[in-house]
C-alpha cells in the first residue's frame, strides 16, 4: 500500500515538473513580443520544439503531451480562455454585427468544403475515396477561436468589429463543423442519413446558444446585483463565476457542442458584472473622520471614498486572471506539441499540404467579403483561417472510422501547422497596419 501510495506520488511529482517546464518555457517565450509578434505564437513554438525534440535524440519531454493531467489541464486552458473572452467581448456589439458574422460563418464553412471535397480534393488526391475527401472538406471548415481570439486579446483590439464578428461567427462555425461532422460521420457508418437526425442537431445547437443568451440578456442585471452583494471574500467570488462558466461548458457538451461555445456564453452573459465590497457605515465614519483631520473639503472627501469602493469592486475577468495565467499557456504549448515535423520529409506529401493550405486560407479570406462596410475583410478572413484543434479532432475522427488514410492525415496535419503558426503574425501585421492608418488620419 505504502509503495503503492509513494508510486502514485512520484508519479505526481513528475507532472508537477512538467507544468513547471510549460509554463517557464510559455513565459519565456512571450519574449517574442519584442518583435511584435503575440504571445500565443511563442507559446505555439514552443510546443513545436519540445514535441519535436525527438527528432534529434532528444525524447526526455515526450511524456508531457501524453499525460492525461496535462491534457486535461490543456482543456480548462481552452475553456477558461473562451470564458475571458466572452467576458471581454460585448453583447450588444456583437448583436450588431449579428448578420454579417452568419454570413461570414456560412460562408467560411460552405466555400472551404465545397472546394475541399470536390475540386482540390480530387484533384490534389486523385487515388482517395470520396469518404476521404468529405472529410477533407469538413476539416477545412473548422476554425479554431482560440488561437485567433488570443491574438486579438494581446493585441488589445478585442471591442473592435472585427474582433466581434470573427468571435460571432466561429461560434456558429463550430455548430455548422459539428452538423458537417455528424452528417458525414453517420455517411461513413451507416451509408445513410436523415433529414430527422440533422433537424434534432441544428435545433439542438440553436436552442442552447438562443437559450443562453436571450435568459442571460434577461437575467444579467440581477445576476450581477445579486453578485455585488456578496462580500465574503475573494474565494467566494471567485468560485461563483467560475463555476458559471464551467456550468455552462458542461451544458454545452450535454448539447452535443463544444465546451468553449459554452464557456463563451457564460462569459457573454457575465459581461460587465462585478462584485463590490460594500464598507460598514463604522469603517465610512472613520474615514470621513480621518479626513476631517486633515481639513479635506467634502469634494475631495467624497473623490477619495469612490476611489477607495472602486479599489474594492472585483470585476470577474479580474478574478480569473491568475487561472488564466495558469493554464491558458499550457493549451497553446500543448496544441503546439500535437504538431509532427516528420511529416514535413514527404515532399510530395509536403506540396499537396501547401496547396490544401493555400485552399485553406483562402476559403476564409472568400468569407471576409461579406463581412459588411467599414470592416478590415482582410482581418475578418485571416482572423478566421486558424484550424488548430479543432482540424486535429476532424482528421482523428475521421482516421478512427478507417477514412482518412496515413498520407491525408499527414496533409490534414500540415494545413492544420501552417494556419495554425502562420496566423497570428499574419493578423499581428494587418492590425498593426490598421492600427498606423488610423493614427495618420
Amino acid at each position: 500500500m505504502a509503495d503503492a501510495a509513494g508510486g502514485d506520488h512520484g508519479a505526481y511529482a513528475l507532472t508537477f515538473l512538467w507544468i513547471a517546464v510549460i509554463l517557464l518555457a510559455a513565459k519565456l517565450s512571450s519574449l517574442i513580443e519584442r518583435w511584435g509578434q503575440p504571445s500565443v505564437l511563442g507559446e505555439l513554438l514552443v510546443g513545436v520544439l519540445l514535441g519535436n525534440l525527438a527528432l534529434v535524440g532528444i525524447t526526455i519531454f515526450e511524456p508531457i503531451a501524453l499525460d492525461p493531467i496535462i491534457l486535461f489541464l490543456a482543456e480548462l486552458g481552452v475553456v477558461v480562455l473562451l470564458f475571458q473572452i466572452g467576458l471581454e467581448s460585448n453583447l450588444s456589439t456583437m448583436k450588431k454585427v449579428g448578420v454579417p458574422a452568419i454570413m461570414v460563418a456560412i460562408l467560411g464553412a460552405v466555400v472551404p468544403f465545397v472546394l475541399g471535397a470536390w475540386v482540390v480534393g480530387p484533384w490534389l488526391l486523385p487515388d482517395q475515396t470520396f469518404n476521404t475527401y468529405l472529410f477533407l472538406g469538413a476539416a477545412l471548415t473548422a476554425t479554431s477561436v482560440g488561437i485567433t481570439a488570443r491574438v486579438f486579446k494581446d493585441l488589445g483590439k478585442l471591442q473592435s468589429k472585427e474582433s466581434q464578428i470573427v468571435l460571432g461567427a466561429a461560434v456558429i462555425d463550430d455548430i455548422l463543423g459539428l452538423i458537417v461532422l455528424a452528417v458525414i460521420s453517420a455517411l461513413v457508418t451507416i451509408g445513410v442519413i436523415t433529414a430527422g437526425t440533422v433537424g434534432w442537431i441544428v435545433f439542438k445547437s440553436v436552442a442552447f446558444l438562443a437559450g443562453a443568451l436571450i435568459l442571460g440578456h434577461l437575467f444579467a442585471p440581477k445576476i450581477g446585483l445579486w453578485f455585488s452583494k456578496i462580500h465574503t471574500g475573494v474565494g467566494m467570488k471567485f468560485a461563483l463565476a467560475f463555476s458559471f462558466g464551467l456550468i455552462f461548458a458542461f451544458i454545452a457538451s450535454e448539447m452535443g457542442l463544444a465546451p468553449i461555445v459554452g464557456a463563451f456564453a457564460a462569459g457573454l452573459v457575465l459581461d460587465s458584472v462585478c462584485f463590490r465590497y460594500f464598507r460598514k457605515p463604522e469603517v465610512v465614519e472613520e474615514i470621513d473622520e480621518a479626513l476631517a483631520d486633515l481639513h479635506a473639503n467634502e469634494r475631495t472627501r467624497s473623490r477619495i471614498g469612490g476611489i477607495l469602493n472602486h479599489r474594492a469592486a472585483h470585476h470577474v475577468e479580474d478574478l480569473l486572471e491568475p487561472i488564466a495565467h495558469f493554464v491558458v499557456p499550457i493549451f497553446f504549448v500543448v496544441t503546439g506539441m500535437m504538431v509532427d515535423l516528420s511529416t514535413l520529409a514527404d515532399p510530395a506529401i509536403l506540396l499537396t499540404a501547401l496547396g490544401i493550405t493555400v485552399l485553406a486560407f483562402f476559403g476564409k479570406m472568400i468569407a471576409g467579403i461579406v463581412a459588411g462596410k467599414g470592416v478590415n475583410k482582410w482581418i475578418v478572413g485571416i482572423g478566421m483561417s486558424p484550424r488548430g484543434e479543432v482540424g486535429l479532432i476532424f482528421a482523428t475522427i475521421g482516421a478512427g472510422l478507417g477514412v482518412v488514410t496515413g498520407s491525408v492525415f499527414s496533409v490534414i496535419i500540415i494545413m492544420v501547422i501552417m494556419t495554425t503558426l502562420l496566423t497570428p503574425p499574419i493578423l499581428t501585421w494587418l492590425i498593426n497596419k490598421q492600427k498606423a492608418e488610423e493614427a495618420k488620419a
